[in-house]
């Protein structure tokens, strides 16, 4: 695959894995899954968008993993807010999952307990145990956001989405079929918002 659809489906798999682990379904055998997907994507996605051996197995195992659990449990508001993108604009899933998932993650964390501590480990953080519970979080989030960076994936909704139509995109995320396995519950008002803040 080209690196651009690589990047987009590397990082769909790192969000099935990270919204599995946090989603209001997630249980211990699912845990066990998502935590191992994201560490496998999180040591492989960057060799995989530059086709080693390595990254390349390490990503077809990644998202293999994240979808043993996820299966299972659901997702979140990551995904209710890219598929009206995909609907909308044609943009690829997973770009639109990359975009948001920061955002998203920032949002959620007061209603995911230790789990992003458990999130920056997995992405190869280091000190995460000395860290704060907000100091973990900021690293679990920042953690994504670097690679998705790193593998080339716009940090932003500003090409993408009109303003016109932020309404319809915020009802249509909020009765999306992910939307209640959040962690955080939420209303199309804050959807709205979570989208204005990506413009």
């Amino acid at each position: 695959m080209p690196k651009g659809l690589t990047a987009a489906t590397g990082m769909d798999a790192l969000t099935h894995a990270i919204e599995g682990y946090i989603t209001l379904g997630a249980w211990e055998m699912s845990d066990m899954f998502h935590l191992k997907a994201i560490e496998i994507i999180a040591k492989s996605l960057r060799g995989a968008v530059e086709n080693t051996d390595e990254g390349r197995e390490g990503m077809a195992l990644g998202q293999y993993i994240a979808g043993m659990g996820f299966s299972n449990v659901g997702l979140g508001i990551v995904h209710s807010m890219a598929h009206p993108l995909g609907a909308v604009y044609d943009t690829p899933h997973g770009v639109a999952n990359a975009i948001i998932l920061p955002t998203v993650m920032e949002y959620n964390a007061p209603a995911t307990g230790e789990k992003y501590r458990d999130i920056a480990k997995a992405m190869g953080v280091e000190g995460v145990d000395s860290m704060s519970l907000d100091e973990a979080r900021k690293a679990a989030v920042d953690a994504v956001r670097q690679l998705s960076a790193d593998v080339g994936i716009p940090s932003d909704l500003k090409d993408i989405v009109k303003m016109e139509d932020i309404d319809f995109l915020a009802q249509s995320a909020y009765d999306d079929a992910c939307r209640p396995g959040n962690p955080r519950e939420t209303s199309v008002e804050e959807i709205k918002e979570l989208y204005m803040s990506l413009l």
